[in-house]
């Protein structure tokens, strides 16, 4: 009996720049599994591109030329309900890469980084998992400080309570940075078993992905030591 090959990872580059979006299609297409279906210069055409191909990625750089990708987010998400953000940008601003966090990029690499970490992060992102660094998101986290932390602590002291001890643990190790596989090994349990707590972590804690998951558990005082 013949198995059906996995589906590649569909990815659309939003790029204001000709030769960085002909480098980058060369550079993604080189990984087996994964097909650039299409390009973008600004947010007119990401918009369109996106609604046409409703691709699996999107990455986003942050500076469109006269534009910012950051206003680019409400109407690509319109656009798209499947499709996951992953910023590139050479922009070192920490609080614009706070702002695309709290818009809803799953990740964040900046271009001096080394060509794989953005096929990595492609392929992390498209599993569902974060690709950001803890300082990041403890960043973005730290502005949820004072009389607003105040209120969201206790109606969530429920929601929290309800996790058992094995639930709390997957939230720990998750919150470090592990992957399911990893979490299994330091549980000893399979990857299967690690999906299922996850599910039920999101169902109590009323969150819809792990990015939701590591802001929440780092807002409620849940996320370990880092490792």
């Amino acid at each position: 009996m013949a198995t059906s090959l996995p589906q590649p990872i569909r990815v659309v580059i939003v790029d204001d720049h000709a030769v960085v979006r002909t480098g980058l299609r060369m550079l993604i297409e080189s990984r087996p599994g994964i097909i650039v279906v299409g390009e973008a210069g600004n947010g007119s055409e990401a918009l369109a591109v996106v609604a046409r191909t409703q691709p699996d990625i999107i990455v986003l750089d942050l500076d469109l030329g006269g534009e910012s990708g950051l206003d680019c987010f409400p109407e690509l998400r319109t656009a798209t309900s499947t499709a996951r953000f992953l910023v590139l940008t050479g922009v070192r601003d920490p609080e614009l890469h706070r702002r695309a966090v709290r818009l809803g990029s799953m990740g964040l690499v900046l271009k001096e980084q080394a060509a794989d970490v953005l096929l990595q992060a492609i392929e992390k992102v498209h599993a569902g998992e974060v690709w950001l660094e803890p300082a990041m998101i403890a960043s973005v986290l730290g502005e949820m400080t004072g009389t607003r932390a105040s209120q969201l602590l206790d109606p969530e002291a429920a929601k929290i309570a309800s996790l058992t001890e094995r639930e709390r643990e997957v939230v720990t190790l998750m919150s470090q940075g592990l992957r399911n596989r990893q979490i299994a090994e330091r549980l000893g349990i399979s990857e299967t078993t690690v999906r299922h707590h996850l599910t039920s972590i999101f169902a109590k804690l009323e969150v819809t992905d792990r990015l939701e998951l590591v802001i929440y558990t780092y807002r409620h005082g849940l996320a370990g030591p880092s490792h």
